[in-house]
């Protein structure tokens, strides 16, 4: 398998994991009573997660680099608690399959403009005429799920 399958793969099960994840934190958030508090406990068991599992990485991360970093190299957390929230929020109400066909025609347009500008050091990727097709089915998508 080439680097490419073995990452389109990966993706595959993140998307799908992603989709468990909003109905779980719904769950979550009935009983706390909030979609926030929800993410909050979700990121927190995540963080943890990912502690041990840098923890037992033989690599070490170099951090002189940091300091040159932008501030909004930062933000990738945000973006990730506003979705959690989003999600455990929205999951209940319009269902997964509504929520996440949203979620993903919002990252694709985002992700066309990303490539086609080359923001926050992409390589350039010029948007084209089956990029734009391919985000007028999703949109579609987006309606014909609601719908069904």
């Amino acid at each position: 398998m080439n680097v490419a399958a073995v990452t389109i793969l990966l993706a595959v099960i993140a998307g799908a994991l992603t989709a468990l994840q909003a109905p779980t934190n719904a769950m979550l958030s009935r009983p706390l009573d909030s979609p926030v508090t929800a993410a909050f406990f979700s990121f927190l068991v995540g963080t943890v997660a990912l502690g041990i599992l840098a923890l037992m990485l033989p690599s070490r991360p170099e951090f002189s680099g940091v300091r040159a970093l932008p501030w909004y190299a930062w933000l990738g957390g945000l973006y990730g608690a506003c979705l959690v929230t989003v999600a455990a929020f929205g999951a209940p109400r319009i269902g997964v399959g509504v929520l996440f066909t949203a979620i993903i025609a919002g990252q694709l347009v985002a992700a066309v403009a990303l490539d086609h500008y080359g923001l926050l050091g992409l390589e350039k990727q010029e948007i084209s005429l089956p990029r734009v097709a391919g985000l007028i089915l999703v949109f579609a998508g987006v309606v014909l799920v609601r719908r069904g």
